[in-house]
Parts: C-alpha cells; sequence; structure tokens
C-alpha cells in the first residue's frame, strides 16, 4: 500500500501534484510539503505559522479545542497532582517517568551543578544598578558558553546532556543573583540541602545577617508553576530556541536566544499584564464596566490573562493553578486579598457573558500565576524570570530532540516579497 497523499492542482496551469501525508500519533495530520516550491514553483504564505508544523516532536502534545495539554503522553492533570518539578525535568530530557534510584540521581546531578563560577560575579557587578532581571539574564546565561566551554561540542550526546544539567541547576541561581543585584544585597550561595524552589527562595529572601525560614506553601506553589510552564509545544520561544540552535549555536547561546523571546509581553509577560490590569480596574464594582470596554474594538482596554492563541476551551492549566492561588492566599493569610477577589468577580462575570462564551475567553494559566507570585513576595519584574527558570526544561528538551536528529538541517524560511521591481541606481545628482 503506497503512503497517504493529497493533491495540489494547479487552476493556472492545471499541473497536479501529491504531496505525501505524515500521520501524528495525536492531532492533525501534517502535509508534506518539503518538495512543493521544486514541483509547483510556488512559497506556501502562513504569517505567524499558524497552519505550519515546523518540526516532528515526541515532547509536547496539546489539544485546543478539548483543552489538553501532556508531556511524554502524561497529561498535565496528573503530573501536577503526583510529580514534581525534578520529576517532569527527568522526565521531558529521557523519555520516561523515572524510578526512584534514577530521580534520586538525577536530582543530585542538579543540585551539585547550582553553584555560579565566581568569576560571574564581575559580569553581574557590570550591570547598571537598577536593570531589569530579564535583561541581565539574556546575558548572563548568553555568557555561560565562555565559562562552560567544555560542553559545547552539540554533536557529543555526553556535551549536550551536561549542558542541560549545568543550565536546568544554574538558572535557578542567575535568577536569585540578577534579583540580588537589582535591589543592592549580596548574592546568596546556593544550598544542596534544599529542594529545587526551596533553593530558589532561599537565594531570592534570605540575608546574612539573619535566618530564613522557607514557606513549605510557597515551595509547593512554585513548584506547581514550574511544573505547569516547563513546556508548550512550538511557541515563540521555544521555536526561536529551535531556529537558533539549528545553526549550530551553542545551548547556552540557543537558551538566552530563548529568554529573550519570551521577555515579549505578548509571551511571557501576561501574567505581569494580568496584575497591570487589575490594578487599573481597582475594585469589583467597576468590572461591568471594564468588560463593555474590552468588548469596545475603538477602545484601547484588553482583557489580559483571557483566551490563548492555541486553547478554544478552558486552559488546563488554569483550573489547576486556580486551586493552589486559593489556597497559598488561604495559608498565608491573604485569603481576603481585595485584588484576588477582583481577579474572581471578573472571571465569573466574564463566564457568564454571552460575548466571552461566544469567542471562548476563557482564563488562562497567566491569570492566577501572576496573583500567586505577588502572594509569595516575588515583584512584578521578576514574573518573566520565574518562567524562564521552568521553561528551561522544555527549551533543552527540544533542542536536544531537534540536534539528535539525522536529518536536523538549518531553519531557513522564506518570504512572499512584495518590494520594488529590479531598477537602475540613479546618480545622486540626477535624483
Amino acid at each position: 500500500m503506497g503512503e497517504d497523499t493529497v493533491t495540489f492542482i494547479d487552476n493556472r496551469t492545471g499541473k497536479r501534484v501529491d504531496l505525501p501525508v505524515r500521520a501524528s500519533t495525536q492531532g492533525p495530520d501534517a502535509v508534506d510539503i518539503g518538495r512543493f516550491l521544486r514541483e509547483t514553483g510556488y512559497f506556501t504564505y502562513d504569517p505567524g505559522f499558524l497552519s505550519t508544523a515546523s518540526c516532528h516532536s515526541s515532547l509536547t502534545y496539546l489539544d485546543g479545542k478539548q483543552g489538553m495539554l501532556e508531556y511524554r503522553g502524561y497529561p498535565i492533570e496528573q503530573l501536577a497532582e503526583h510529580s514534581s518539578f525534578i520529576e517532569v525535568a527527568c522526565l521531558m530530557l529521557y523519555g520516561e517517568l523515572p524510578d526512584p534510584a534514577r530521580l534520586d540521581e538525577f536530582n543530585k546531578t542538579i543540585t551539585h551543578h547550582s553553584m555560579l563560577n565566581e568569576s560571574l560575579k564581575g559580569f553581574f557587578r557590570g550591570f547598571y544598578h537598577d536593570a531589569h532581571p530579564m535583561a541581565i539574564m539574556v546575558g548572563v546565561v548568553g555568557s555561560l558558553s565562555a565559562f562552560y566551554h567544555d560542553s559545547t561540542d552539540i554533536n557529543n550526546p555526553e556535551h549536550r546532556e551536561i549542558a542541560a544539567h549545568r543550565l536546568i541547576a544554574k538558572m535557578p541561581s542567575i535568577a536569585a543573583a540578577s534579583y540580588k543585584h537589582s535591589i543592592g544585597e549580596p548574592q546568596v550561595y546556593p544550598d544542596n540541602a534544599l529542594s529545587f524552589t526551596g533553593n530558589l527562595l532561599n537565594m531570592m529572601f534570605s540575608v546574612p545577617c539573619e535566618e530564613y525560614v522557607i514557606d513549605p506553601v510557597a515551595e509547593k506553589a512554585l513548584d506547581l508553576i514550574f511544573i505547569l510552564h516547563a513546556d508548550h509545544e512550538q511557541n515563540a520561544s521555544t521555536s526561536t530556541v529551535r531556529l537558533a540552535g539549528s545553526s549550530g549555536a551553542n545551548p547556552f547561546a540557543c537558551i538566552a536566544s530563548g529568554i529573550a523571546a519570551l521577555w515579549g509581553p505578548a509571551h511571557g509577560g501576561a501574567n505581569e499584564a494580568v496584575l497591570k490590569m487589575l490594578d487599573e480596574i481597582g475594585d469589583v464594582s467597576k468590572v461591568p464596566k471594564y468588560l463593555e470596554r474590552a468588548k469596545d474594538r475603538d477602545d484601547p482596554f484588553r482583557l489580559m490573562g483571557f483566551g490563548h492563541r492555541v486553547y478554544k476551551n478552558y486552559d488546563p492549566r488554569a483550573r489547576i493553578i486556580r486551586k493552589m492561588c486559593h489556597e497559598v492566599l488561604e495559608k498565608l493569610g491573604k485569603g481576603n486579598d481585595p485584588m484576588f477577589e477582583l481577579a474572581l468577580r471578573l472571571e465569573e462575570i466574564a463566564r457568564s457573558d454571552e460575548y466571552f462564551i461566544k469567542r471562548k475567553l476563557y482564563p488562562n494559566v497567566d491569570f492566577y500565576s501572576g496573583l500567586i507570585y505577588k502572594a509569595l513576595g516575588i515583584p512584578t519584574n521578576m514574573f518573566t524570570v520565574m518562567f524562564a527558570i521552568a521553561r528551561t526544561v522544555g527549551w533543552l528538551a527540544q533542542w536536544m530532540e531537534m540536534i539528535g536528529e539525522e536529518d536536523q538541517r538549518i531553519g531557513r524560511p522564506r518570504q512572499l516579497y512584495v518590494g520594488a521591481k529590479r531598477r537602475d541606481y540613479v546618480p545622486i545628482g540626477e535624483r
């Protein structure tokens, strides 16, 4: 039996071209257009790549219509309930849930890679005192290849694995150091006795002059958020990492490119935008007024934290994090936080409004994550940094998968040229 195909018919010339169909294990199959230009003379045109599969991957599956998200086949709901971020990281890198011995080994490896080279301290001091932590993250992560050049041979599987371990382990240390620099406090060394998220909290909030006690609620909440943000298929930052990696760039440079893409307000900055929106609304009584403004196309106000580029149903991560948001605020004595009450009221009204129901504008994960960060005392300029720590796992898994492919080649999108046709140069005196 031959392979499945679809036929392209050129109405201009009548030429027929059969294109192979690549089967997926879940979701839509893909029409392989690799030879489309050669056989038809046409490019395909897909702004934003909304209908284009740029790669094949076995990492993450999401179904926007059904509101499903799976890592390596495991539903996000099950991982959020039973797993830890470190276990999810091991799953994403190696493809299977680890047994206890393998998980312990992986955890020890990550823990013992968490220290930064002392020379990096001078690099941090070179940034302006009020530099945005994301700006510092881009610079410092990109510089790591100068400190750890013994693991930058991308054709060596062992090097790739060591680089991945180092990046996952050092990202919280870099993030905390970026935060400490921005507030003028001394860097705190990692503590190998602490968990991944406990270590991050300690490095961010402890000071040499007094004891810092890690709140287990905060530790658990961060771990959950990191699980939910570990990967999300071929989003803007992940695609950026893959495109940079396709050139043969070292893994540290690739992850730095992902951080830069994540920094955009349309991507990683959405939870910060939610808090700004709630601040602007200010009071529950004003919610109806602002919802009417959100419906008005001529009004610049936008309802942040609702809807998603991919999900056309309730974001499965939002269901999980909503419960955690309640738990965090209640256990930290902030159950009556007016901003959280405002957020819940906004969600309640929006979900019962025909305008939002018809357009399937449901709350997404960003709607609640910013509220949790705020309750934990994490400043808004660190929200996207938290995102970067978690997403580093997905970026690295995607990068390792891509580099390991036999048919891997450099990314080279094409364009629909709409500029001037060929013309001759006119001397300056004749213009």
